[in-house]
């Protein structure tokens, strides 16, 4: 079966998530996965063994200053060119305090270059700018006016989980109510709320039956850990608007792939999520 992972992060050198080694030690302890580095040829090969095509996102640099993040934009959008029948396309994150109007133009920039798809990613968690602030409206205007959905984040996010204070992070600041005002303001943008919403979970349904311009995708947690309510929306009403993410590489094809085998889905359903819907939402059949 095709997978179309809509939501990954860089495994090499230059764009790993974790960029210390008491990250990367946290990193095993929450999602049980070894650290390893992979060269550029060696992720996308990976990628082809499990029939993977992918969306990735190098979340962390949006820490950086906007000279430095335009580096690392050239270095992702490279690699993609090289190896695009794996790679489809690319979020981005911003940071909207840090960077303000430039990072829009950024934004646009590499959308310009046409390299494959380009869309932006919200983490209001980590950024302490929640979805629906104002210092995003700029973001949607330009994602409405290229035609792109946009990706928000909501629910526990791993980033600073089990460590004193979290990192600093606050939950609250990706709760699903975020996305229903961002999906209120902006009809037009196609939201992509992004990894389960727990504990929020029964709230992340709710939105997607209230606001039809918001979609779902699964980042981050195997499909055991899911709620009983998630799994049902997965077989049922919502098997058409609920797409796969792998979260690789802190979380592997191999045992994601094989969990959603496992949970007793039909094969229509499997195709659906795992790969058709984002196929249709992306245009990328």
């Amino acid at each position: 079966m095709k997978i179309f992972d809509c939501h990954s992060h860089w495994a090499t050198e230059k764009g790993y998530l974790f960029r210390t080694d008491v990250e990367r030690a946290q990193q095993e302890k929450v999602w049980r996965t070894p650290f390893k580095l992979f060269t550029e040829q060696e992720q996308a090969d990976y990628f082809r063994k499990n029939n993977v095509r992918n969306i990735m996102d190098i979340s962390w640099i949006k820490e950086l200053p906007l000279e430095e993040m335009r580096e690392y934009h050239d270095y992702v959008i490279g690699v993609q060119k090289q190896h695009h029948d794996v790679m489809f396309g690319q979020w981005l994150q911003f940071d909207p305090r840090r960077h303000g109007k430039a990072a829009v133009q950024e934004f646009q920039r590499c959308i310009d270059q046409k390299a494959g798809f380009v869309g932006l990613c919200v983490n209001g968690q980590v950024t302490g700018v929640p979805a629906c602030d104002p210092e995003w409206d700029p973001f949607y205007k330009a994602s409405i006016d290229a035609g792109v959905p946009v990706m928000i984040l909501c629910g526990l996010t791993g980033i600073g989980q089990g460590l004193p204070g979290g990192k600093g992070i606050v939950l609250d600041d990706g709760h699903p109510r975020h996305i229903d005002r961002v999906a209120a303001r902006f009809p037009q943008l196609r939201i992509l709320a992004a990894r389960p919403g727990w504990p929020w979970q029964d709230e992340v349904i709710a939105l997607m039956l209230h606001k039809s311009n918001v979609s779902y995708e699964l980042h981050g947690w195997g499909p055991k850990q899911f709620t009983p309510a998630l799994k049902k929306e997965i077989a049922g009403r919502m098997q058409d608007r609920i797409m796969f993410g792998c979260d690789f590489p802190v979380l592997r094809y191999e045992k994601v792939i094989a969990d959603w085998h496992a949970q007793g889905y039909t094969e229509q359903v499997l195709e659906k999520v795992l790969c058709r819907n984002a196929e249709v939402y992306f245009g990328a059949s």
